[in-house]
């Protein structure tokens, strides 16, 4: 059997696949691997693992109907085309849960470095502008006792709202699909209508997935009902929200703040103003990126692969 992995990955998959005499060829490039080669790539492989934001639309999946497994170097599926992998009886897998903690420590990086003006003021330093002590400019704001909104009540956002919580006693309210109601009683947190998230968050966290109801959920119609203090935080998918429209709800201080672990498009451009704006944060999509996370999803990517090698069911399927 023989495996490709689009990208590098932790050992754990690889260790795991050579102990049970499985293949793999690996994509050692820097860039990111074009849709062409990836379809050259996966010819002659029994399973792919997919690292990065790999197209597993219907032309791939078609062109390599031969697979048998395909793993994925994530937990969001946004990328595959589900409907045609079942119509093809390709088994998909992902890797829930293991980065949940990692995700939702990187929501409250952001929070509090957009509250602070973090990465603002730590370039005005590089760039030789800390002078003397001034007690009124460049001001944050605190969080403690605010109100804490969860558009996407899973596992993420639960660890995210009980370090909330914990840390700073934030109010929980949130807004899903349906009730989350271990949630209400493990963080007396209080579902509420998508409107009333917009209106009582005073910082507004997405955890949704990317789906065709919440692509470009987030508009400049949406921001406008949000606080003008609110500080926006997305660290699912930058498709979520319209970025021209953050950048404009920014500039006419519709809202106070943001933080973004993801942007759209992914790499965001240098030049992008919201890098210079002194109440954003943003990251490069590092949610999951600690040793111990990334351990644990190769791990179960290898787990995944091993088993649809073998015609059993995935421990971790998308479907």
């Amino acid at each position: 059997m023989n495996v490709f992995i689009s990208g590098n990955i932790a050992s754990d998959a690889l260790q795991a696949l050579e102990e049970n005499n499985i293949s793999f060829t690996q994509w050692k490039e820097e860039r990111q691997i074009s849709a062409e080669e990836l379809i050259e790539a996966c010819k002659g492989q029994d399973a792919l693992i997919s690292v990065g934001p790999n197209k597993i639309n219907a032309a791939f999946l078609n062109a390599c109907k031969h697979l048998k497994v395909i793993a994925l170097h994530s937990v969001g599926f946004d990328q595959v085309d589900v409907a045609e992998a079942k119509k093809l009886d390709i088994k998909i897998g992902n890797t829930p849960g293991v980065l949940s903690a990692a995700t939702a420590d990187t929501a409250f990086l952001l929070m509090l470095a957009v509250s602070r003006k973090a990465f603002y003021l730590h370039k005005k330093i590089i760039n030789g502008e800390w002078k003397n002590y001034e007690p009124t400019p460049e001001l944050g704001i605190e969080v403690t006792g605010k109100t804490l909104g969860v558009f996407g009540m899973g596992k993420i956002g639960i660890e995210l709202a009980k370090k909330c919580a914990a840390a700073y006693g934030m109010k929980v309210i949130y807004h899903n699909r349906s009730r989350n109601e271990a949630a209400e009683q493990e963080l007396n947190a209080t579902y509420v209508s998508f409107e009333e998230l917009l209106a009582q968050s005073d910082v507004l966290s997405v955890h949704t997935a990317l789906t065709s109801e919440t692509k470009g959920k987030f508009t400049i119609d949406v921001f406008k009902q949000m606080k003008p203090n609110a500080i926006f935080i997305n660290t699912a998918r930058g498709g979520i929200h319209n970025e021209d429209d953050l950048i404009q709800a920014l500039r006419d201080k519709l809202i106070w703040g943001a933080g973004l672990d993801v942007t759209n498009p992914e790499p965001m451009k240098h030049h992008n103003p919201l890098l210079s704006m002194e109440n954003v944060a943003v990251l490069p999509h590092i949610g999951s990126a600690t040793e111990e996370t990334r351990a644990a999803m190769s791990r179960l990517i290898g787990e995944n692969i091993i088993a649809g090698l073998k015609g059993e069911d995935l421990p971790y399927p998308v479907y």
